[in-house]
C-alpha cells in the first residue's frame, strides 16, 4: 500500500515531496499498529488482516510553501478494503 503511494506521487514528479509513512491503525489510540510505511527490516509490522482499520493518508510537503496530507479510514474486509470515510471522492 506503501509503495502503491509512493509511485502515484512519483508519477506526478513529487517523490521527494513525501517524507513520512502512508498511515497507521486507528483502534483505541490515536496512532497504533500498523504503521503503514516503507518496510522497515529492524522493527516489521504485522501484516494486514480482515478486521483492521487504519489510515491512508500520504502527503506532500514543499519546504517554505506548506503541504497537504488527505486522510481516509478504511476497514479491511474478507473480501478487501472499505473505505469507510464519508466525504464525497470529487
Amino acid at each position: 500500500m506503501d509503495q502503491a503511494a509512493r509511485d502515484v506521487l512519483a508519477a506526478h514528479g513529487l517523490a521527494d515531496r513525501f517524507g513520512h509513512g502512508t498511515g497507521h491503525g486507528l483502534g483505541l489510540e490515536v496512532h497504533e499498529r500498523p504503521r503503514i510505511g516503507q518496510r522497515r527490516v529492524t522493527a516489521p509490522e504485522p501484516p494486514l488482516a480482515a478486521g483492521m482499520v487504519f489510515t491512508v493518508e500520504p502527503g506532500v510537503y514543499v519546504e517554505g510553501q506548506g503541504g497537504v496530507r488527505i486522510e481516509d479510514d478504511v476497514l479491511l474486509t474478507g473480501d478487501g478494503p472499505v473505505r469507510i470515510t464519508d466525504v464525497p471522492m470529487s
